[in-house]
């Protein structure tokens, strides 16, 4: 099997499972006065789930094309890919997630953007700290200010 299919046998289990939880076990801790609303907290998992299990069906039948094309992966020649770089931008996921809060929202966020464009190879500078600064401004606004979830902006030591 290409491993694609394999890939696809995986994603196929995990979404499963997810879809699992978001159908049977995320309802039954629902509030008596919450089970009357049309859109449940599980509604949107239950949508992501449903999509995810369709995707991978496709991957795994191989609906969407025959014959490898030039962009396929290649099982047998995974060293010529950039898996440093692919596990260097996991790392930096897995540290982004530790610092988020003791470090703040805003800080965590300019840097990883910043620290993954360099591991992707951008090297304009300049535009990678306007860019992040100004992406991470919209989004900690859009989640502070519209949707009234706080986010600790700064490090606990500065004030946040």
């Amino acid at each position: 099997m290409a491993l694609d299919r394999w890939i696809g046998l995986i994603l196929l289990g995990i979404f499963l499972a997810y879809g699992y939880t978001a159908w049977f076990t995320m309802d039954a801790a629902l509030a008596p006065f919450m089970q009357r609303n049309p859109i449940w907290p599980s509604s949107f998992p239950k949508i992501l789930s449903i999509l995810g299990v369709v995707c991978a069906l496709i991957i795994i039948t191989g609906i969407e094309g025959g014959e490898a094309k030039v962009g396929d992966i290649d099982y047998r020649r995974l060293g010529d890919y950039n898996i440093a770089q692919a596990l260097m931008l996991l790392g930096l996921m897995a540290l982004y997630a530790l610092l988020l809060r003791p470090a703040g929202f805003l800080f965590s966020t300019i840097a990883f953007l910043i620290l993954g464009s360099v591991i992707l190879g951008e090297r304009r500078w300049i535009t990678m700290i306007i860019v992040s600064a100004i992406a991470t401004g919209i989004v900690w606004y859009l989640v502070q200010v519209v949707l009234g979830i706080y986010l600790r902006p700064l490090p606990g030591f500065i004030g946040g």
